[in-house]
């Protein structure tokens, strides 16, 4: 099939800014950008009307940047918990999704969908780990997610103590309850 030719309503990260003609696959028009109403097609009548209400669609999304600007200078410096079960070395029983993220991020105060959060990679060991939640398509902050094992643990691991070496630490034997006191000596 032939590449679809679409005028952008909004910015779209490694695609373009609003306003802009681009060229994109029909499968990623079709399944997502057009649904999403993040794009029209490009036709005659389509680009008329865009004209004109130009002006009208960059104050709108102006003003919806300015409050999600406000939003992330309130809520700067996030931390969520995320409670998980996780073997001794430390690797979870499944993983973190953007939707415990997003579930978690809410009861903190910062009402999210699990589409604004963005992992760069699958969380499954616990620990710190810093997300991107989008809260507009201009501006996003970052999130540091502390998954533990207990509420104990998140307190432990947020003042930056290591869980998984304090643990190896405790299953080591300790050498100095089997080595003879200088006071015993071996009878000759």
């Amino acid at each position: 099939m032939a590449n679809v030719e679409l005028i952008l309503l909004q910015r779209i990260d490694k695609l373009g800014q609003m306003g802009e003609r681009v060229v994109v696959r029909p499968g990623y028009a079709r399944n997502f950008l057009l649904p999403q109403k993040k794009a029209v097609r490009a036709t005659k009548d389509n680009i008329a009307q865009f004209e004109a209400q130009r002006a009208q669609l960059e104050a709108q999304n102006l003003k919806r940047r300015e409050e999600a600007e406000r939003v992330a200078e309130r809520v700067s410096g996030l931390s969520v918990v995320v409670l998980r079960q996780a073997g001794d070395s430390g690797g979870l029983y499944g993983s973190v999704t953007a939707r415990d993220i997003a579930a978690a991020s809410t009861d903190s105060g910062l009402s999210i969908s699990r589409a604004q959060v963005i992992l760069g990679h699958p969380i499954k060991t616990l620990g710190l780990h810093q997300v991107r939640v989008e809260l507009h398509p201009e501006v996003s902050i970052p999130v540091t997610v502390n998954v533990a094992r207990s509420v104990e643990e998140a307190e432990r691991q947020a003042r930056g103590e290591t869980i998984a070496a304090e643990e190896a630490e405790d299953d080591q034997p300790d050498v100095a309850a089997f080595e003879p006191e200088a006071d015993e000596q071996p009878e000759a």
